[in-house]
């Protein structure tokens, strides 16, 4: 019992919780707390009928709600409808006042039409009075605005940019301002940055127009400044030379004119006797309107883009300085493409000038110094280029020329130029060369043209006019009479009048160069050594090589060079009186003829030697011994004659030649035949040889040594000559006398008869004399080798030959 009664408390107690929840629910959804889901989970639980119960309690608390609701409308139904009746009490007033309201209306709308229309006039009469008031108070400021932009439009039309630019100032400045607010204004202050920037576009298209305009008329502008500056030149030279002279007449210069069919300019220089004739010389500003630069630069600098206008026009000219720098790859070819060249600098740098000087910052004198030092080097490197391909020297001279007028030209606008000048002293070498490959060829064609014989001369009138050309001084013969003939060849006079040439066409070089006279002086002193030591010596020594200069010609040669030498001090008196500075200066350099003359004639000497030794040779070939022959023929040899006539008619030739080149060349001829014939002996060819054809050559040598005795050039002494034959005398002497035993016995002994004979020399014609001593006696006799005498003798010569070979096996080994 009491384990039910505990159960049926727990049972009520659930029940009594469980009303507990569903109440609180119910709290909490009449509160509209949300969100519900914790509060409707906590009703609908695992708990059976939770539903059914919970919504029994939601009816018994909605019924409650709607009794809680009636009373309240019952509670405020009658005054509701008290409400009710006084409303409808009021509606009958209302009407009535609404229709009395409307009728007043009308009547007071009917009496006051005719005033509503005239005070509806008169306000309209005063707001156009207003209106006008104020349109004439706005049109008196905008009128001004608009004369002043009707007045920009007509400068704008006339061109007159400049004042535009003014007027465009006073309209933003003064004008616009005052009516910014209507709507044409807005239209003229947008179209005024338009204006200017059509200014700007304008005045750069004038500029760039001007530009190309200076570009193609630079080279008439520079060909007249240059034209001007030769000009003065000359016109100062003259004062100077007339300074102590009272003129009669006054200097006027010509009026330059531009012929525009020639593009070119002549520039004419009138002396004149009438008085107050002014003088008009054309410059830049003459030949080319600068006003457009002048009016970029003011409205530039107007807008505030001075510097932008300075850049552009400097960048623009250093772009049109390289194009006229750029020469024509033609150029070097005539004086005209250097002329044009140079004018056109010249006229690149005569308009920067006129700029510099005539406008304030556009260039300045530090650009122009740069632009300058740029195109210097340049102009330099042209120069350089272009010059070395010069091959004419009237072409380099007239480029030498061009450079001085150019130099002086843009010196006398301020430019440095002494560059220039230095660049003229390498074109000066280069004018040398070029005078001196010239000149080669005339000495070449007066060398080839000369006949190398003395010079004619039928009367003293042809005499005087060789000694006019010529300074040939000989009192021996200045005693001669008529005809007679000078020692030197025709070329000589030649030669030393082209010499003098040269010295002239040089001196033409050196002439404006801004030199003194010493400098001028040496200048031309080594130009002429040049000359002389290089392409007069080159000539000679070539001369002397050809192969038709025969001994003849080379005697002539010797002679000619000797009197050339002697007549180098006349040239350096020519050049001293040329430059007026004495030979006696400490700084004077002298000409050196004598060494050039002197080594041309040691070349012409040592040929003669050759020459001759050549001609031997080719007697020698000539020789045809009979090597086998058992007797000589008694007399000699034909070609040894024919040799021994041509030299003793060959050394007569040399009695102009000095002493010594004579006895020289009789000496070597000498010693090559005593040479030439030894070698023949000795040749390896020649095998045997008979006593008969030793005779023979004996005869030979007898007659070399009595041409030698002869003296057939005189200044020898004694028998000098002969002793060119020596070796040879003493050798046939030992075959001809057979003295072995005395040669023997004194071998090596200074008193010696056979002092000269080699051991080797004689030990090998032995063995050839022997082998044909054999060979002859074997032909002739068959009993030969029976006969006692023979025998004696081959005997002999065998042991004759054992003892030369020891000598000479000795020699060697001592060596």
């Amino acid at each position: 019992m009491a384990r039910k009664s505990k159960s049926s408390l727990s049972e009520l107690y659930i029940e009594e919780n469980k009303d507990q929840i569903y109440e609180n629910a119910l709290a909490e959804i009449q509160s509209f707390q949300l969100p519900l889901g914790t509060t409707l989970r906590s009703v609908y639980d695992d708990q059976p009928n939770a539903h059914q119960r919970f919504m029994e309690k939601l009816d018994a608390c909605i019924r409650n709600h709607d009794r809680e609701i009636e009373k309240m409308c019952n509670f405020h139904h009658q005054g509701f409808v008290d409400a009710i009746t006084e409303l409808l009490k009021v509606r009958a007033g209302a009407e009535k006042l609404k229709v009395q309201v409307t009728d007043t209306n009308r009547r007071l709308q009917d009496a006051g039409k005719e005033v509503i229309s005239q005070t509806e006039e008169i306000i309209r009469c005063r707001i156009q009075q207003r209106n006008i008031t104020t349109v004439v108070e706005k049109l008196q400021l905008c009128l001004p605005v608009l004369e002043m932009y009707s007045k920009l439009k007509e400068q704008m039309k006339v061109k007159r940019y400049y004042s535009a630019l003014k007027t465009m100032e006073q309209l933003e400045n003064q004008y616009l301002p005052r009516v910014s607010q209507y709507r044409f204004c807005q239209i003229m202050i947008e179209n005024l940055p338009k204006l200017r920037e059509e200014i700007k576009e304008i005045s750069m298209s004038d500029l760039k127009d001007f530009l190309e305009s200076i570009r193609k008329h630079s080279d008439r502008i520079g060909e007249t400044a240059m034209k001007q500056a030769q000009q003065q030149k000359t016109f100062s030279t003259a004062l100077q030379k007339q300074n102590n002279v009272n003129y009669s007449r006054n200097v006027h210069l010509g009026r330059s004119r531009i012929l525009e069919s020639k593009n070119e300019m002549t520039l004419k220089r009138t002396l004149e006797e009438d008085d107050e004739y002014e003088e008009e010389v054309l410059t830049a500003q003459d030949l080319v309107d600068f006003s457009p630069v002048y009016r970029c630069l003011h409205i530039y600098s107007v807008l505030g883009d001075g510097e932008i206008f300075e850049n552009y026009y400097r960048k623009q000219r250093r772009k049109q300085a390289r194009l006229v720098l750029q020469p024509q790859s033609s150029m070097h070819e005539t004086v005209e493409g250097y002329r044009r060249y140079f004018s056109q600098i010249v006229g690149f740098f005569v308009v920067e000038d006129h700029i510099l000087h005539v406008t304030q910052g556009l260039v300045t004198r530090t650009y122009t110094d740069e632009l300058w030092n740029m195109a210097l080097s340049k102009i330099i490197a042209v120069l350089r280029t272009h010059s070395s391909y010069c091959s004419d020297p009237d072409l380099v001279l007239e480029l030498k020329n061009l450079i001085v007028v150019f130099a002086d030209t843009l010196q006398g606008y301020g430019f440095p130029v002494n560059r220039l000048f230095d660049l003229l002293f390498e074109i000066r070498d280069q004018y040398n060369e070029t005078l001196l490959k010239k000149w080669s060829g005339l000495f070449r064609d007066i060398f080839e043209a000369d006949n190398y014989s003395p010079i004619p001369v039928a009367n003293e009138e042809e005499y005087k006019i060789i000694i006019s050309k010529f300074p040939f001084q000989d009192p021996e013969l200045d005693k001669q009479s008529f005809p007679k003939k000078l020692p030197m060849s025709q070329s000589v006079p030649q030669i030393y009048i082209q010499v003098k040439e040269f010295i002239y066409a040089s001196l033409k070089f050196s002439e404006s160069l801004h030199r003194s006279s010493t400098e001028i002086d040496d200048m031309l002193r080594k130009s002429t050594n040049l000359l002389l030591t290089r392409t007069l010596s080159s000539c000679l020594q070539n001369l002397i090589k050809k192969p038709h200069i025969g001994l003849t010609e080379l005697v002539q040669i010797i002679i000619n060079t000797t009197h050339l030498e002697q007549a180098c001090k006349y040239l350096e008196d020519f050049i001293s009186n040329i430059t007026n500075i004495s030979q006696v200066t400490v700084h004077t350099a002298r000409l050196y003829g004598l060494s050039t003359f002197k080594d041309a004639r040691h070349a012409a000497e040592g040929e003669i030697y050759t020459k001759l030794n050549q001609k031997i040779d080719e007697f020698i070939q000539i020789a045809d011994y009979d090597w086998t022959m058992s007797e000589s023929d008694g007399r000699a040899s034909g070609y040894l004659m024919d040799l021994i006539n041509f030299l003793r008619s060959t050394f007569q030739v040399f009695t102009h030649l000095p002493g010594k080149v004579a006895q020289t060349a009789c000496m070597s001829a000498c010693q090559h035949l005593s040479t030439s014939l030894m070698q023949m002996l000795l040749d390896s060819e020649l095998k045997q040889i008979s006593m008969g054809a030793i005779q023979q050559f004996n005869l030979d040598v007898i007659q070399c040594e009595l041409f030698a005795s002869s003296e057939p050039v005189p200044g020898f002494q004694g028998d000098t000559l002969q002793l060119a034959f020596i070796d040879l005398r003493q050798l046939l002497d030992l075959f001809m006398v057979w003295d072995w035993s005395t040669y023997l016995a004194d071998y090596g002994q200074a008193t010696s008869k056979y002092l000269r004979v080699n051991p080797s020399t004689a030990l090998t014609l032995l063995e050839k004399v022997h082998r044909g001593m054999r060979d002859s006696s074997k032909k002739n006799n068959i009993f030969a080798p029976f006969r006692k005498n023979d025998r004696d003798k081959q005997k002999l010569i065998e042991t004759v030959v054992k003892q030369l070979r020891s000598l000479v096996n000795g020699m060697s080994q001592h060596t």
